[in-house]
């Protein structure tokens, strides 16, 4: 048997990368101090991987900001917009790069990002492609050999990861009509055969290629385009080593098409499907080995070892140990780095717990248990990996009966606002009294380092309770004069006393507990610190009701009360794996809910329940999809049905793909949606349009994922463009997201550019 890794977290342990890419971008380090901090990174995660006994290590799962947009620059599938970057004095290709992911607005430039959207039902965006007609391409960049022959001088058994070339095809964007853009595998397939020429020169034996689409619903023309890419590669390379890696859920359908590729291994997930590996068994043939995706690789939980054990067992009474390679079920990117560093978990949750670091370990230890080690250390992990799991089960601080009761309670009338839309938009109208393209805010504002360092201090003792009340006070007031004072119509508080949108919450609620430094990669230099949901969830007293209420005692203008929602709560936690993550939502749901009503019975009359992950919830097969948005809908519904009809219920999504699922967005009955739309040029809007989307709409102006500042004539032309489509009395004016990670200066220019763009939007439906 064989062990490897599909790839390991790239921003170190202690959030390194993020440091230096942060730094890099404000001017405080030069070039060669960002690339070293990335080659430590690289050489630490190899380290560490060679030293736990991996067989194979993966390279080139290093990225700076996103391996679909490394990929991207790699093949030179690079928009002509960024052509003028590159020719700019002083600009290195690390500078041309971060253009295309955060935009670029300087030396007489100004040029939009390129389109971010979900990495499948991850939390992890990538950079969209953008593909057009005939389109061609040429290798660009050395960023895969440069990364192969580090890892060789470090004496690493290293594996270069690929986004295999049908998978990035279908990652990417038609860019203009009248083509598909699996017509471009042909003309890509030079590219990718000039990368495996060089490796091959190099000294690799191992290719692994990332191909997630074989896992979900794809047409008859990406099938060929699968077979006719493999039988050419291995046409030319028949002495390297072909893994193909898929994930996030089982190959089905695509198990004969998979089963077929000419390659040596083929890499299943486990943990997503574990019912197709007898299916896989049965159909694969004696030229293939089998990759057993057994190790969570995207949750945080203690891997079973008797679970894994018996499928690496049946898999090698079937195919014989050595066709048997032992893995996690997905890169590691999704994971945690070290446990280790969490000195302050509770003990006993802590030992349910394993992070990357100790995945890699996991799977070393079931290569060793599997071959019938009788090392007596082993042997004792495999008692105790027992007694934990057993544990697990039993431990008294999971179940809540009286929460499980109130779950199991919940009608059908609990998920139902008093009254239709219609007649509940004209309530609210008459009670909110706003005007013609209304303008808001998401919630969040700049969080500066002041503003974070109060926070620290408040935690270490450095601040009294008093001393740390009283500054986020002043900050509140103050973001809410300025809001008055630029012109925006509903105002927000600014989330000074929040860290994130999700741990916030999940610190006010039981059932979660919380790392120190549990970080993971959100996008480029974003890391988000995943609250873990252990047992059965509670909301114990009011969350956000002493804020908004401060909030709105300091205007005469309304304040919007600041919630996530519970699908996103869930989506964006490690969520407990024994038992069905609908009733997970359900509980969170209804913790929510008593929220909301606080939140009315103070005074509060619009109240914003963010979904951001509705969409990146979908199940990755449609055949589930109608069960997912079922308990999905119902949960929002549960956590926003019970009040008046004259409370207004925002909800706010981003980056989401809205035509397949429209009619479910519309079953949510939110009062107003607020949606990322000014990447996009308001295309996702179309699918508003096309639905005759009934309720209230706020489509993005304002990219706020970009530190470029758009124009008030930028801005006005994306209104127009809304207007065409969606009748204007239901139009609000809002940026794409919240403002947290932006900078005071860039947001204030936007936001009064954002207003004056809203005034004359309504000036000219006015004329």
């Amino acid at each position: 048997m064989q062990t490897h890794i599909l790839g390991y977290p790239r921003i170190g342990s202690k959030r390194e990368l993020k440091k230096a890419c942060e730094q890099y971008w404000s001017g405080k380090i030069v070039l060669e101090e960002l690339l070293t901090a990335g080659r430590n990174i690289c050489s630490q995660n190899w380290n560490l991987q060679k030293e736990a006994g991996i067989d194979l290590i993966p390279c080139n799962d290093f990225s700076y900001y996103d391996q679909v947009l490394d990929m991207s620059l790699v093949v030179g599938a690079i928009p002509t917009r960024y052509h003028e970057v590159a020719l700019k004095k002083n600009n290195s290709e690390l500078d041309f790069y971060f253009a295309m992911a955060r935009g670029y607005q300087k030396d007489g430039l100004d040029i939009t990002a390129m389109e971010m959207t979900k990495w499948f039902d991850t939390n992890y965006h990538y950079i969209v492609p953008e593909f057009y007609k005939n389109q061609r391409f040429k290798l660009s960049s050395d960023k895969i050999f440069n990364e192969f022959a580090g890892a060789k001088q470090a004496g690493i058994n290293a594996k270069p990861v690929i986004i295999g070339l049908v998978s990035y095809v279908l990652l990417g964007k038609e860019k203009e009509e009248g083509f598909d853009k699996l017509d471009l595998a042909h003309n890509l397939l030079s590219v990718y055969i000039e990368i495996l020429s060089k490796l091959q020169t190099q000294g690799a034996e191992w290719i692994q290629f990332d191909e997630p689409f074989l896992a979900l619903d794809i047409t008859e023309k990406a099938k060929e385009a699968y077979t006719f890419v493999y039988a050419e590669l291995r046409r030319l390379f028949p002495k390297l080593k072909f893994i193909v890696a898929t994930y996030f859920e089982g190959l089905k359908n695509n198990l004969p098409l998979a089963v077929s590729l000419p390659v040596n291994v083929l890499h299943i997930d486990l943990v997503r499907n574990p019912e197709q590996l007898e299916d896989v068994l049965h159909a694969i043939p004696e030229s293939l080995s089998l990759s057993l995706g057994v190790v969570d690789g995207r949750n945080i939980w203690k891997n079973d070892y008797e679970k894994s054990l018996s499928f690496i067992t049946k898999a090698a009474e079937k195919l014989g140990s050595e066709r048997i390679f032992i893995a996690p079920s997905s890169s590691l990117l999704h994971s945690p780095c070290d446990l280790d560093f969490e000195t302050n978990l509770n003990p006993e949750i802590k030992n349910w717990l394993a992070f990357a670091k100790q995945k890699v370990k996991e799977v070393v230890t079931l290569k060793e248990l599997a071959s019938g080690t009788t090392d007596h250390h082993i042997l004792q992990d495999f008692e105790d990996n027992k007694k934990a799991v057993s544990d697990r089960k039993t431990s008294p601080l999971i179940h809540n009966e009286e929460v499980k009761l109130r779950a199991a309670s919940v009608t059908e009338q609990d998920s139902q606002r008093k009254n239709p839309f219609d007649i509940r938009k004209e309530e609210q109208q008459k009670a909110l009294q706003l005007p013609l393209f209304p303008t808001t805010t998401i919630g969040s504002f700049p969080q500066t380092a002041e503003v974070r360092s109060w926070r620290a201090k408040f935690k270490k003792g450095e601040l009294t309770a008093e001393q740390y009340d009283a500054l986020l006070k002043g900050e509140t007031q103050r973001t809410i004069r300025w809001q008055e004072d630029i012109g925006i119509d509903v105002l927000v508080h600014g989330e000074y006393e929040r860290n994130d949108m999700v741990e916030y919450f999940g610190e006010q609620l039981k059932g979660f507990i919380f790392t120190k430094n549990g970080w993971v990669q959100s996008y480029g230099s974003r890391c988000v610190k995943p609250p873990i949901i252990f047992g059965d969830v509670f909301r114990p007293e009011p969350m956000t009701v002493y804020w908004s209420q401060y909030a709105q005692s300091q205007t005469n203008q309304w304040v919007k009360g600041m919630l996530t929602g519970p699908v996103t709560i869930l989506q964006w936690s490690f969520v407990r794996d024994d038992q069905p993550r609908s009733e997970t939502c359900k509980q969170i749901a209804l913790a929510i809910r008593d929220e909301v009503q606080d939140l009315e019975k103070a005074g509060i009359r619009i109240i914003q329940i963010d979904e951001p992950a509705i969409r990146e919830g979908l199940p990755l097969r449609k055949t589930d999809w109608q069960n997912y948005l079922k308990w999905a809908v119902e949960a929002f519904k549960i956590s926003a049905s019970g009040v008046e009809d004259t409370t207004q219920i925002h909800t706010h999504m981003c980056y989401s793909e809205f035509n397949d699922i429209i009619k479910n967005i519309a079953d949510m009955d939110a009062d107003v949606i607020t949606i990322e739309c000014s990447r996009s040029q308001m295309e996702l809007l179309h699918a508003f349009a096309d639905f005759k989307y009934p309720n209230e709409i706020g489509p993005g102006v304002y990219d706020i994922h970009s530190p470029r500042v758009p124009s008030k004539e930028e801005m006005t032309e994306l209104l127009i463009k809304a207007q065409q489509v969606i009748p204007a009395k239901q139009l609000w004016v809002n940026p794409d997201c919240g403002l947290k990670t932006r900078h005071w200066e860039e947001t204030e220019k936007a936001l009064i550019a954002m207003v004056a763009a809203a005034k004359e939007a309504s000036v000219e439906f006015a004329s």
